[in-house]
């Protein structure tokens, strides 16, 4: 005969008590250990063991070990702590390392109301669109509604987005790059797709998008989708086509779950817009927005806020954002400097001159002028070696590398151009000019240390952007030399996006582990991809970008989310001796500033290019009083006039866009009490450092407290913890944040940080096999005098299981629990939950004579089932009841979403029974 198991059910297998799962398919079933954590889970056919799988009832034993008051209490703390299927509406509750803000909510709200979720996220940079939708994907996964993903993203985003997954809601997800990519298919069956293999990736949109890996995607590809840097694949130029038909043929699934997020959805482009929404529906393409009933329809799907409209506090919470003060500093070119400049540019007109009167050799003479003037005015180092280099660069990559574009080769990002002119005479005149000028003191560098000396004093730790990897490193010598007690790098596009990190994370302490004051030089290599909120509260733009969005992204990498400064200090430098940063500032980054002041948001330049570069070489030749009778020739006054038009319209959209799509439907107010309420139950962080602090000092090693930071000292624990935690590479000391944000290397101090769940884990086990570790006086029974309670109370630690029922398009059963404490006084229950935990952790008055509380003891087991049977068994339906309130709560607040039924598995698991006696008694 077979026998059938529920989730929540216990069975005996292998010598051992279980936990039956939701199972993965007929005839198998998944357990998880009774005293085990998630990743103890096995799965197993029963017709294949040795000893028949049986039904088990967790009782408690009369021969249980007795124990004291602070460890009763240590174990209800880490019964609480282990849980992770929690049973309230909002599941994910209990595997986050972090603790979202309310304006973080609203995402997974609107996903929760969606049958089939698709998401436009559209926050400004530095909100946290990440974890908005980690939420929702942690959600869905904890609703047994998503079992594989994939989240699609530039190349260089891949391994952030591996390690907030990780680091932040507890998934495990492979890179697929170009790079990894054969090595994960390397010995898989020839039937076995790579996404069958692994099921949660993270996969670079440039490998993934090529023609002959687009269409197999598509077949193998999961039914639950992240695109990151979605405005990136509705371009007209060629990667962005092919990223958009990538993107159109997952959306032609209409089961298919998409999230899409970026910081600039409209960007005054309708077309581009109209693109990205169809990915959502096809139907949102051609919209007449103007209709009210078109927004409604759209606003389920489409959630966008400006950093100003969160700042202020207004949703009930801390300020989540520093303020922002930003201010330029203009310096002066010298003598040599200035001449060295005028001699670039008469060579530079002089080419484009005798460029003719062709459209692509005009263009091109251009793009070479306005690339060399680029590294001119960045630094003498870089003009060398853009002189120098004599390695031709195609006509068509100039325009991107000009404008900050991000491109496919996101590691080039900072090479300097090589000049496209022929070697002639002038040309080598003016390498050895410039040989000269690498040589003499750099006005533009002296400008950058008058412009940090005052911030150093106020204890900054900046962050100076450059353009070019030569700047870069001529930048970090001469501010090492300046500056020689503060630890001073440089990270460019020479290191692996590994590299990279490795350094940024190597300067949060100096050689003897103190924290230590900092500076850091970088390209716009670090402008995407690595947060530096937690080491750095300013940014200098040493060189101006000629893309106004590329400012916001340095900027947005410091001013973010879970920056703990109160104000984040922003500097622009410019000169107003050189031509080409007047050039960029009247044409370029004054506009692009007028519109951020307007609109609230940093609106991108145009994709069609030409106009901005005649704009451009129109105002270099008006700052240097060229004839204007040469810019009338190159028609260059019409791309000025077409520029200033481009911006008056992206300007005018961008009002409409904001008018359009403001978000104010969802209200997560309604349902904060309802998260505030599982995060009781689970356990806030400040349960979590106490329960560490207290565990560790009971496993005999000690916390140390330095500043905002915990060094737990696990090296000091006995053999056997020692090796559990070396497992999860735990080792040493270990440093803990007791706060957000985090300090570079440490970790949040968590429910879910490992060093939590293993201890946690080992005092459950210990309390219920003391014989399976070292013996720990951890017991699951009690009796002592305390002042807290005037008659004889008896205290149960509850271990409750609920099977949870989704009814929606497919019909789903969970397995949820929680840890739950009741008191109980003469027969009938006097309080509960935190009324309870009270009660136990009120100190024992005296010590009982051990034959007096073995008497108790012994009484109190005697009463156990009549208790069990009466008051307990309406406890957990009253609970299991309240908890489908809840669920019906937060479906009314989303407006839609699958109604969920709960029923309790009864008898609950006795994990301690404790008995409190009137201290005169």
């Amino acid at each position: 005969m077979t026998l059938s198991f529920a989730p929540g059910d216990l069975v005996r297998a292998r010598g051992r008590e279980w936990v039956a799962l939701p199972s993965p398919r007929d005839g198998l079933l998944a357990l998880r250990p009774l005293s085990g954590g998630e990743k103890d889970t096995v799965i197993l056919d029963p017709r294949l063991e040795l000893s028949p799988v049986e039904p088990a009832r967790f009782d408690l034993p009369v021969e249980a070990v007795a124990t004291v008051q602070a460890k009763a209490e240590l174990l209800a703390d880490a019964l609480r702590l282990t849980l992770r299927r929690g049973a309230g509406p909002f599941r994910s509750a209990a595997q986050l390392a972090f603790e979202p803000r309310t304006y973080q909510l609203v995402p997974l709200l609107m996903a929760m109301r969606l049958q089939v979720p698709r998401l436009l996220i559209a926050d400004d940079v530095g909100i946290g669109k990440t974890i908005e939708a980690g939420l929702i994907l942690r959600e869905l996964i904890d609703r047994g509604e998503v079992d594989a993903f994939s989240v699609l993203c530039p190349p260089h985003l891949v391994e952030q987005w591996v390690i907030e997954l990780k680091s932040r809601f507890g998934i495990d997800a492979v890179a697929v790059t170009s790079g990894s990519a054969a090595r994960l298919e390397r010995g898989l069956p020839i039937a076995q797709n790579l996404f069958d293999a692994y099921p949660h990736t993270v996969v670079s949109l440039d490998y993934i998008k090529a023609e002959k890996r687009r269409e197999g995607f598509a077949k193998a590809c999961p039914d639950f989708v992240i695109v990151d840097e979605a405005h990136a694949c509705v371009g007209t130029h060629k990667g962005k086509q092919q990223r958009f038909e990538l993107l159109s043929g997952l959306a032609k699934d209409l089961d298919r779950r998409i999230i899409l997020l970026t910081a600039t959805p409209h960007s005054g482009d309708e077309e581009a817009f109209g693109r990205l929404l169809s990915l959502i529906d096809p139907s949102f393409a051609s919209m007449n927005f103007d209709d009210s009933r078109y927004r409604e329809r759209l606003a389920r799907h489409f959630v966008q806020r400006r950093r100003v409209d969160l700042v202020t506090g207004d949703w009930g919470e801390a300020r989540a954002f520093p303020r922002h003060e930003t201010s330029e500093h203009p310096y002066r070119l010298s003598a040599a400097h200035t001449a060295f400049h005028e001699a670039i540019l008469d060579y530079c007109f002089g080419v484009v001159a005798r460029a003719g009167t062709g459209m692509r050799e005009r263009r091109l003479a251009f793009w070479g002028t306005l690339a060399l003037m680029r590294c001119v005015g960045s630094s003498p180092a870089a003009a060398l070696s853009a002189l120098r280099n004599r390695a031709a660069t195609e006509g068509d990559r100039l325009e991107p590398q000009i404008y900050d574009e991000d491109g496919d080769d996101e590691d080039a990002v900072d090479l300097e151009p090589s000049a496209t002119f022929e070697q002639d005479p002038a040309l080598l005149d003016l390498i050895r000019r410039t040989e000269l000028l690498v040589k003499e003191p750099d006005p533009k560098l002296e400008a950058l240390i008058d412009a940090l000396r005052p911030l150093i004093k106020g204890r900054a730790n900046p962050v100076v952007f450059c353009r070019y990897l030569a700047t870069a490193e001529h930048v970090r010598d001469g501010l090492r030399r300046e500056f020689p007690k503060l630890k001073i790098e440089a990270v460019t596009g020479v290191l692996t996006p590994d590299e990279r990190r490795d350094r940024v994370a190597e300067m949060a302490t100096g050689e003897d582990e103190k924290e230590v004051q900092r500076i850091l030089v970088a390209t716009d290599c670090l402008s995407e991809g690595i947060n530096l909120q937690q080491l750095f509260d300013t940014v200098v733009h040493y060189d101006l970008s000629w893309n106004p969005t590329r400012h916001q992204q340095r900027e947005g990498r410091v001013n973010r989310f879970g920056q703990p400064a109160d104000v984040v200090h922003s500097i622009m430098m410019f000169s107003p001796d050189s031509a080409i940063d007047g050039a960029v500032l009247d044409v370029i980054l004054r506009k692009a500033e007028e519109i951020r002041k307007a609109t609230g948001i940093t609106v991108p330049l145009p994709e069609e290019r030409g106009p901005v570069t005649d704009a451009l070489m129109a105002a270099v030749m008006l700052r240097q009083g060229k004839s204007q009778q040469l810019a009338f020739d190159l028609r260059l006054e019409d791309g000025s006039r077409a520029m200033e038009a481009r911006w008056r319209d992206a300007s005018e959209n961008e009002k409409k866009s904001r008018a359009r799509f403001a978000q104010n439907a969802m209200k997560p107010q309604e349902v904060v009490p309802e998260w505030a309420k599982a995060r009781a139950l689970l356990g806030a962080p400040d349960d979590a450092r106490r329960f560490v602090e207290r565990a560790m000092a009971r496993f005999g090693a000690r916390i140390e407290e330095k500043k905002s930071v915990l060094l737990a000292h696990v090296h000091a624990l006995d053999a056997a913890l020692r090796d559990r935690l070396g497992e999860r590479d735990l080792k040493g000391s270990v440093r803990l944040a007791i706060s957000e944000p985090a300090p570079s290397g440490t970790a949040l101090l968590s429910r879910t940080h490992p060093l939590t769940t293993s201890l946690a884990e080992t005092l459950i086990e210990a309390s219920l096999d003391p014989e399976a570790l070292t013996p720990l006086g951890i017991g699951r029974v009690g009796a002592w005098p305390t002042e807290a309670v005037s008659k004889v109370t008896r205290l149960l630690l509850l271990r409750i299981r609920y099977k949870l029922t989704v009814h929606g398009r497919r019909e789903r059963l969970l397995l949820a629990e929680e840890a739950a404490l009741v008191a109980l006084q003469s027969g009938q229950i006097m309080a509960m939950g935190e009324d309870a935990r009270t009660l136990l952790a009120a100190p024992a008055s005296s010590d009982l004579a051990p034959s007096a509380r073995d008497r108790f003891i012994a009484k109190a087991h005697d009463e156990l089932q009549a208790q069990i049977d009466g008051p307990l068994a309406e406890f957990v339906h009253q609970r299991a009841e309240a908890l489908m309130e809840d669920h019906a709560r937060l479906r009314a607040a989303a407006g839609t979403g699958s109604r969920v039924t709960v029923e309790a598995v009864t008898p609950p698991d006795v994990i301690g029974l404790f008995t409190l006696l009137p201290s005169e008694g």
